[in-house]
């Protein structure tokens, strides 16, 4: 039997900066969460749930994205601040 897993009620800000990054890499592309997740090789609800910054992405989450995208991995995390 398969639950609804309730949101996160603190989300890492890390994780939700690099949601943000992959958002904005993802429109600009024109593309939605589905096609994203198609090219990346992962499904659609792993990239809404990265993109909400409901998860803590693994590095190969973080790689098949930025592959997906075209960019360097290091372009999706810049601009996060190291604590």
């Amino acid at each position: 039997m398969i639950q609804d897993v309730p949101p996160r009620t603190k989300k890492a800000p890390e994780a939700v900066a690099f949601g943000a990054a992959v958002r904005e890499r993802r429109t600009a592309k024109g593309w939605t969460q589905e096609r994203l997740a198609e090219v990346a090789g992962v499904s659609a609800l792993q990239i809404g749930f990265c993109e909400r910054g409901d998860n803590v992405p693994k590095l190969t989450l973080i790689l098949r994205i930025a592959r997906a995208l075209g960019v360097r991995p290091g372009e999706l995390l810049d601009h996060i601040k190291v604590r």
